[in-house]
């Protein structure tokens, strides 16, 4: 079968940070499902892997956190699926990923794909609905009101993937106010798309815009991207006992002036269910079986923005690049060999 992989981490722009490779056929063990990919959504993480040492003894690694694609076969213990299923996912941080023609995934981690979409579409989906999801109903809690501001969320990076869905999850599903925050104008049309009720500008002061809509301090702050460069704003606006969540990866951050405000700090990796096997486990099959309840319900629509061009190793440098660059809006996939 025909994959994408790298053998030398590094920047992108070496001719060699991604290249095409031909490996056998997987076979489907266990509770394993093994699916011909169809489409590949490519997320930060790709980025950030591609940068790093590989496992000890790995000759190269397969990138790809996001597919949608058709059930080729099953491992002996699988109950929930079989041969010819259409499913969206995510995969597992310890595997190899889904920048291949087949994939093998634990069927608990997998959700049908919604009827209504294309493969593209759902290839969108899977990586960032799993974050959002988490974030706001498991990690914050939201459906929990704080005691000020229980009712409004700030969505720091509402243009990006996590960003897209979270607004949409929220529209969907609760009876918050949102605040989102995107610098251009593309952009900020995004967000208000998805649903955002306000918009600011991330590139200005945040806590002086957010008192300027005179709806009082936000109970919820969900920061995607740059939480670093905001973390002192994000203390100054948010509400007493409110509860801040983010998901990328501060150099540094002293949780120290949270005590203030007895303020919350969660973090969300929607890779841990898989990578320590836990016990609700099967809760990401669940949520995305939801997920795609709503799409076809047209509660939540993909975060699809551009079909890139086929799965190779020059697509994908051109697509890693553009994540690179923090302009991407949305989501971009590419799809089939």
């Amino acid at each position: 079968m025909k994959a994408v992989a790298f053998k030398t981490p590094g920047p992108i722009d070496r001719e060699d940070a991604l290249v095409d490779i031909t490996l056998d056929k997987p076979t489907a063990t266990g509770r394993d499902l093994l699916v011909k990919v169809s489409a590949v959504s490519v997320n930060p993480v790709d980025t950030k892997i591609r940068t790093r040492p590989m496992p000890e003894g790995a000759d190269y690694a397969i990138l790809g956190y996001d597919a949608a694609g058709v059930v080729d076969s099953v491992g002996p213990d699988v109950t929930s699926f079989k041969p010819g299923d259409a499913v969206y996912y995510a995969g597992d941080f310890t595997r190899p990923g889904t920048n291949a023609e087949y994939h093998l995934v634990d069927e608990r981690i997998v959700g049908r794909k919604p009827t209504t979409l294309n493969d593209a579409e759902a290839a969108a989906l899977p990586l960032t609905a799993i974050t959002a999801w988490e974030m706001l109903f498991d990690r914050l809690d939201v459906n929990r009101p704080t005691p000020d501001g229980g009712k409004l969320i700030l969505v720091i990076g509402g243009a990006g993937g996590v960003g897209s869905i979270t607004i949409q999850l929220l529209r969907a599903l609760t009876d918050m106010t949102i605040i989102a925050t995107a610098s251009r104008p593309e952009t900020q049309d995004w967000v208000k798309k998805c649903g955002a009720h306000h918009v600011i500008d991330h590139r200005k002061p945040l806590a002086p815009q957010v008192a300027a809509l005179g709806l009082g301090a936000p109970g919820f702050v969900f920061s995607t991207t740059e939480t670093g460069q905001h973390y002192a704003e994000i203390v100054e606006l948010i509400a007493p006992q409110g509860r801040l969540g983010l998901i990328d990866d501060p150099a540094a951050m002293d949780a120290l002036p949270l005590k203030r405000k007895a303020i919350s700090l969660h973090w969300e990796f929607m890779f841990v269910r898989p990578m320590n096997k836990t016990p609700d486990m099967a809760e990401q099959s669940k949520l995305l079986n939801e997920v795609a309840d709503l799409v076809d319900a047209g509660k939540v629509t993909t975060t699809l923005t551009e079909v890139a061009g086929k799965i190779d190793a020059a697509t994908l440098k051109k697509v890693h690049a553009r994540i690179e660059s923090g302009t991407a809006r949305g989501k971009i996939v590419v799809e089939g060999f």
